[in-house]
């Protein structure tokens, strides 16, 4: 039988008409000792010497057909048209008469190695494919069709032919286009893995001779690393799309206990390509560490997400069909096991704080935590609220007391309320039962905290005034003790959010601090740490009598004119220029946020008040939902404001005129029975008062000829059904929270001192809870909420670190004999690292700074590390400046010790780096010791 004839393809005919250019002078017919492929095209032009010539190919068998072939081609082509003949004839028998008339005088042979050097431009080819006549063929017939092969210009290595045929052959460049420095495709298990997910990448693949298969097979595995093989033995098998849900599956194996029935499970998934346990491991691992990477990028990009939810879908269709999902409940990446481990979270919240912050640990590190926040908002409440519930049972002592303890804790407690009633966002039956209990739970004590606080209301309010408010700050108060100070520097924005209550404000407060601004407060008593700003509204807590009398200083009631009528007569009583801009005054023209007149207050000397009706509108006619978040960009015009403000260095002051409860279920779909001299959603007058509701009378309230009765359970109300309500005794209608905003890193007014995050959060929030130390039950009538932070003792040239946290459930430090930071200032390569810093800080003051990050954690806030080194005596008024001096002390030979992180919204202090850099002596001799020990213990 004779030998098969080499098969040729246009690429080939080309390489071999421009080798012989010089010849077609004289001739025009080629003959080629080949078969031309099918489906080739039989006619193309070709640039041969500048020239454009017309090439004509014909596959001919016999000695007749070619010369049929010449006589046609002479008596019909042009005379600068070439002929090429594809042959298996030989030379004698083909006779002068037709080798005559061809280039050579002879048939050509097909050179695969000279042909690739001519494609590839190369001046010669890596010996080894010399010996490799697969790679030949191969890159003799796959050579992309328009544009060709790259030109190399030198010599053309194995690895770049073996580069250049996987990127043609698998179809990468047409699936991804992603190329390194040098232009060519970038071939890892990253890329590899994403073409497996393409529609006919790995058929491109399966469809190759076993031999170009098997070799590119091993040649990738050196390249692309040991996770390919399984992955294209995938492909040939027809599983290639489903090599990343088989992959992820591929973890069950892990554990070395794995059951016999898991083993069988997975291999029928796999098939005959079921790979060995270990290859198995590196192919899980390579499939994670992509998904690890493609899930970071659906963060931001939708099409990216598709990707990853087509992914993860399939892995968890496949595991429940083949039985292994119970065994997959750890996987950190399938939604199964997201969900089994949210369960896990909130049910275990249910049984103690401990538990459910262990179980939330493990949910925060599967890698879809990032793409379902809302589900692991959920989980964190939950975690939140078991704390709270923990520790001791609170008390309401005064008014005073409640309302500065509803702004700084209780009204959080209102917060992850409104997250729990929202339930699981995916619906899972099990996760909102336990979501409800919770809620159920804490409701309940809050619920007696209203009660009580309701009781001490009607009590205060029968002769509390503004010139007697017995300690509270109310809100017809607010300009005058607030906002008025704040005016002898810059004239600052006035902005009333309508219906914000604490939780809102505790929202909208944490955002203001990642758009960079610094929230400040009056300076504290002696022995009392700083705290948020609340007041007391009018009563019934309504927008006509709370607004009016915020906006005019005294206590008042009416509409928008009395408002502003009101709050230019306040200004102008203290010889200071004013305007209030109410809804339609807000907004500007086309291209322009704000109006021209809002503008141009801005820019004056005027002290200038907004007032912003979003969310007071939204909860009316419950245009946002079941949400149970509030941002900046929610509430209309609001982060233009505070643009405008910044950049006319304006300070700005948030406040409400009442805060509000959310509908979590009333009693009823209908009003309350008892809803006779019903005048609002949360008010009414008579006589006969109803479980939930309290009489009140007094100087402060405004309706009703100075009698109402208003109910502190939130779920009475005495008209129809909306998303919220306002009006009544509730710590959360009656309370105003109140937040000053100055730009980060301006100066603070005189008096005027930073609130950080550490002290505006509740510990129970953002800590655990220490449960064996005695707290007491009720907050002091004539004390701040928050408690003074609690400092570790120093010697003398040490500076006290700062540790304050607002909640009533904090642990105090125990004293010690030297602080870290007056270690650290003490040790022989601080002072050599001091040498090289121009004008550094005192010692005490770095190691306040030291001794306060490493109390906080290694993380404080740079507001809060502005508080810690004030408490040295220093004031540093450039915070940023600062840190990045003290960075120059601690971070030796540009290691990583001290820098900001966030954003710039935190300072973090890497504690081992720093004991490694500064004490090598103490961590040597203390491993010394450790060795020590443990050779004791094997003698004994």
């Amino acid at each position: 039988m004779a030998p098969a004839l080499p098969r040729v393809g246009r690429r080939t005919v080309e390489a071999l008409l421009a080798a012989n250019a010089k010849d077609l002078g004289e001739s025009s017919l080629v003959l080629v000792h080949g078969q031309y492929a099918s489906g080739a095209p039989p006619r193309f032009t070709i640039t041969l010497d500048g020239e454009a010539r017309r090439v004509h190919v014909r596959n001919e068998a016999s000695v007749l057909g070619v010369v049929a072939a010449l006589r046609e081609h002479r008596n019909a082509a042009a005379t600068s048209d070439v002929l090429v003949v594809t042959t298996g004839v030989d030379d004698e028998q083909l006779g002068w008469d037709v080798r005559g008339r061809a280039v050579r005088r002879k048939t050509l042979t097909v050179e695969n190695a000279e042909v690739v050097l001519q494609r590839f431009g190369a001046t010669g080819l890596d010996p080894r494919m010399y010996r490799e006549r697969w790679l030949l063929e191969a890159l003799v017939e796959a050579e992309p069709a328009e544009d060709g092969w790259p030109r190399v210009g030198g010599v053309l290595t194995r690895d770049a032919a073996l580069r250049a045929l996987t990127a043609e052959r698998l179809g990468l460049r047409a699936a991804h286009g992603s190329s390194g420095q040098d232009g060519q495709v970038t071939l890892d298990a990253d890329t590899l893995l994403a073409w497996s997910r393409t529609p006919a990448g790995p058929r491109r693949f399966a469809e190759l001779n076993a031999t170009e298969r098997a070799e590119l097979k091993k040649w990738l595995a050196e390249v692309a690393g040991p996770a390919v093989p399984v992955l294209l033995s995938l492909a040939e098998a027809g599983l290639g799309h489903d090599a990343l849900p088989l992959g992820l599956l591929g973890a069950a194996l892990r554990d070395p206990a794995a059951q016999p029935d898991t083993v069988l499970a997975l291999g029928g998934l796999f098939g005959q390509v079921m790979p060995r346990r270990s290859e198995l491991a590196v192919f899980t691992d390579a499939v994670e560490g992509t998904l690890t990477r493609w899930i970071a990028d659906a963060r931001t990009s939708h099409d990216a997400r598709l990707r990853v939810v087509a992914v993860l879908d399939r892995a968890d269709e496949l595991a429940e069909k083949a039985g292994l999902t119970p065994g997959l409940t750890t996987s950190r990446f399938l939604p199964s096991s997201f969900t089994a481990q949210l369960r896990r979270t909130v049910a275990e919240a249910r049984r103690s704080p401990a538990a459910g912050e262990a179980a939330l640990a493990d949910l925060l590190g599967h890698a879809l935590a990032g793409l379902r926040l809302d589900q692991v908002q959920a989980a964190e409440t939950a975690v939140r609220v078991a704390r709270w519930l923990s520790g001791p049972e609170p008390a309401v002592t005064s008014v005073a007391a409640a309302v500065r303890a509803h702004v700084c804790d209780w009204g959080w407690v209102d917060r992850a309320l409104t997250v729990l009633w929202a339930g699981d966002p995916d619906g899972d039956l099990e996760t909102g039962r336990d979501l409800r209990a919770l809620y159920e739970q804490a409701r309940e004590r809050r619920q007696r905290l209203d009660q009580e606080f309701a009781r001490r209301l009607a009590v205060w309010a029968a002769h509390a005034t503004a010139q007697h408010p017995d300690g509270c700050l109310v809100v017809e108060n607010v300009l005058d003790t607030v906002v008025r100070p704040l005016a002898g520097q810059a004239a600052p924005l006035l902005l009333v959010l309508d219906g914000m209550s604490s939780a809102v404000a505790a929202q909208l407060g944490e955002e203001t601090e990642r758009d960079g601004w610094r929230e400040i407060v009056p300076r504290p008593e002696p022995g009392q740490a700083p705290a948020r700003l609340a007041a007391v509204s009018m009563l019934p807590s309504v927008t006509r009598v709370s607004r009016a009398s915020l906006l005019a200083g005294e206590a008042a009631d009416g509409g928008q004119s009395t408002e502003t009528t009101g709050f230019t007569a306040f200004w102008k009583r203290r010889r200071k220029a004013a305007s209030l801009f109410h809804k339609a005054a807000i907004g500007g023209e086309a291209g322009h946020a704000l109006s021209h007149d809002l503008m141009t207050a801005l820019a004056s000397d005027a002290v200038v008040g907004v007032v912003l009706n979003t969310i007071d509108e939204a909860l009316d006619n419950g245009r946002h939902g079941r949400g149970t978040t509030w941002s900046l960009a929610e509430v209309t015009h609001l982060r233009e404001l505070l643009a405008a403000a910044r950049s006319y260095g304006r300070p700005v002051v948030l406040v409400a005129d009442h805060g509000h409860v959310l509908e979590h279920g009333s009693r009823s779909d209908t009003p309350a029975p008892a809803a006779d001299g019903a005048e609002s959603a949360r008010w009414r007058t008579g006589d006969v008062l109803t479980e939930g509701e309290i009489a009140v009378h007094g100087p402060r309230v405004r309706e009703g000829r100075e009698a109402v009765i208003l109910p502190w359970r939130e779920d009475i109300r005495y008209t129809g059904r909306r998303a919220g309500y306002h009006g009544g005794a509730s710590m959360a209608e009656v309370t105003v929270p109140v937040l000053v905003l100055l730009p980060a890193g301006e100066e603070a007014p005189k008096d005027w001192v930073p609130l950080p995050r550490e002290l505006s959060t509740p510990g129970w929030w953002r800590t655990h809870v220490t449960r064996d130390v005695p707290q007491p039950a009720a907050v002091p009538a004539d004390q701040s909420v928050v408690p003074s932070p609690t400092r570790p003792t120093a010697p003398p040239e040490s500076a006290p670190a700062t540790d304050a946290r607002p909640s009533t459930r904090t642990e105090a430090a125990p004293p010690v004999a030297e602080s870290l930071g007056s270690t650290v200032v003490s040790s022989e390569v601080y002072a050599a690292q001091k040498e090289y810093v121009r004008k550094a800080p005192e010692a005490k003051v770095v190691a306040a700074v030291i001794d306060a990050l490493v109390s906080a954690g290694g993380t404080m806030s740079p507001a809060a590390l502005a508080a810690a080194i004030s408490a040295t005596g220093r004031v540093r008024r450039n915070i940023e400046g600062f840190v990045a001096t003290v960075q120059r002390l601690l971070n030796v030979e540009g290691y990583p010790v001290l820098g900001f992180i966030d954003g710039g919204h935190a300072v973090k202090l890497d504690v081992p780096l720093l004991r490694e850099q500064f004490l090598p002596k103490q961590n040597a001799q203390e491993m010394d010791e450790a060795e020590d020990g443990q050779r004791g213990e094997e003698k004994a």
